[in-house]
């Protein structure tokens, strides 16, 4: 595929994403098995266009004046890829397979229209109906933020100390460019490739020997803010695949032991191969058959996990289609989900024991206002100091990374370099 041609299919794949509000790998699955004439490389090319486009489409479309495909592409290109109207008359042409060529509206905008001049959420590529929240959680840095959740995230691997040390492994893994991550001592960092394609490190043998997972570094660090110790009882409430069980797994050496459960047994099926490849021998995976299967555990787990549902806004660099899918219903059905997760987390805690709430979400509505009405529920619980919570995780520096409303951290792409996640420890009187 040349690169206009590039263009005019990622301008079909953005409409009908937006015109049956699919999940964008979804759509570019289906353009895929539809148009087996492109390769590797094209389809590779294509998913780079479109997320970039999602990932800026308000403000690609205010610089384009216009709510279309077409304006959210060409609006990237200027914003994200530092294309001119000059440079795009060699793209778009309306010659074969190639968008039609700029038109004098189009020209007149780019030539006229500065983002500094546009609404504070539409420089942020923040839903508009999100920024009050979004502004709430960051005050000044509210449009850096957002700027910072619209570029593409790196990639962050967690070594399995259960197998290898970082050190050891940054040396099998210097190829890739790998350096370690600034804040987790357990992290490594991999660069992008070319055109910000992500490096292919499942292929590599370390991975296969289970020397690391795939985790982001705010992922990482929640993990270690909880603490999980050797010898503990720990309940993994919302396990999914198993990226946190695992890190708890190795934290432990083995020791203790682990309950890993969902409510989707869906999401645990791919939990037990990485238990196998990463050595794990302390985890008992309990796949729900209707509730959750935890009433034995009631008052006897050290430490329980809520990683809880939430809008995923801290992942928009990752999965940049979900914000503009996201709408205020979905949102209180998070918190819903929310409170009822503690609840049933808050039962299988022992006295003295720690309820560890995480989210990928940087909205307080989410976060501190969740941990503030579970709280004023139970009075056996109380929220642990910031600064208690930075020294779990072994960093310092925790005041820039306090949440908007002082009951736990928050990490984000700006303030952190990770993924949004929030953090916050309650312990049981």
């Amino acid at each position: 595929m040349t690169p206009a041609s590039r263009l005019s299919a990622a301008i079909e794949i953005l409409a009908d994403i937006e015109a049956r509000r699919r999940p964008a790998a979804d759509v570019l699955k289906d353009w895929g098995l539809s148009h087996r004439f492109a390769g590797s490389g094209d389809r590779a090319a294509l998913a780079g266009l479109v997320y970039d486009a999602l990932r800026r489409r308000a403000s690609a479309r205010w610089l384009l004046g216009a709510d279309t495909p077409r304006a959210t592409l060409i609006g990237m290109l200027v914003l994200q890829r530092g294309e001119t109207a000059q440079t795009l008359a060699g793209l778009l042409s309306g010659e074969r397979f190639s968008p039609e060529a700029l038109s004098a509206d189009e020209q007149g905008a780019l030539a006229s229209r500065r983002l500094e001049d546009a609404p504070p959420e539409i420089q942020a590529d923040v839903p508009h109906w999100l920024w009050p929240s979004f502004e709430a959680a960051f005050g000044a840095d509210a449009v850096q933020e957002g700027r910072a959740l619209a570029e593409r995230a790196p990639v962050d691997l967690r070594v399995n100390t259960l197998k290898a040390t970082r050190e050891k492994l940054l040396a099998e893994l210097e190829p890739l460019g790998a350096v370690p991550t600034l804040l987790s001592p357990l992290g490594i960092r991999v660069p992008l490739g070319p055109e910000g394609r992500s490096p292919s490190v499942q292929s590599e043998e370390t991975f296969r020997k289970g020397w690391f997972e795939i985790q982001d570094e705010g992922s990482q660090l929640a993990g270690l803010i909880a603490a999980a110790r050797p010898g503990e009882q720990v309940l993994d409430l919302c396990a999914g695949g198993g990226g946190k069980t695992l890190e708890f797994a190795a934290a432990m050496d083995n020791k203790g032991q682990i309950f890993a459960t969902d409510n989707d047994k869906r999401r645990l099926a791919p939990i037990h191969e990485r238990l196998e490849r990463a050595g794990v021998r302390n985890v008992q995976v309990r796949t729900p058959r209707g509730a959750l299967p935890i009433d034995d555990l009631a008052g006897r787990m050290d430490m329980v996990l809520v990683d809880a549902p939430c809008s995923g806004s801290g992942t928009w660099r990752r999965n940049p289609d979900a914000k503009w899918r996201l709408r205020p219903s979905s949102l209180a059905d998070r918190q819903k989900d929310q409170a009822q997760v503690l609840r049933a987390g808050a039962q299988a805690v022992r006295p003295g024991g720690r309820l560890v709430f995480v989210t990928c979400s940087v909205l307080p509505d989410e976060n501190d206002a969740s941990v503030r009405t579970f709280l004023a529920d139970h009075d056996d619980f109380t929220a642990m100091p910031l600064g208690g919570l930075a020294k779990s995780a072994g960093f310092s520096g925790f005041g820039r990374l306090a949440s908007a409303g002082g009951l736990g951290l928050q990490l984000s792409p700006q303030r952190s370099g990770t993924d949004g996640f929030f953090v916050a420890v309650l312990q049981r009187r």
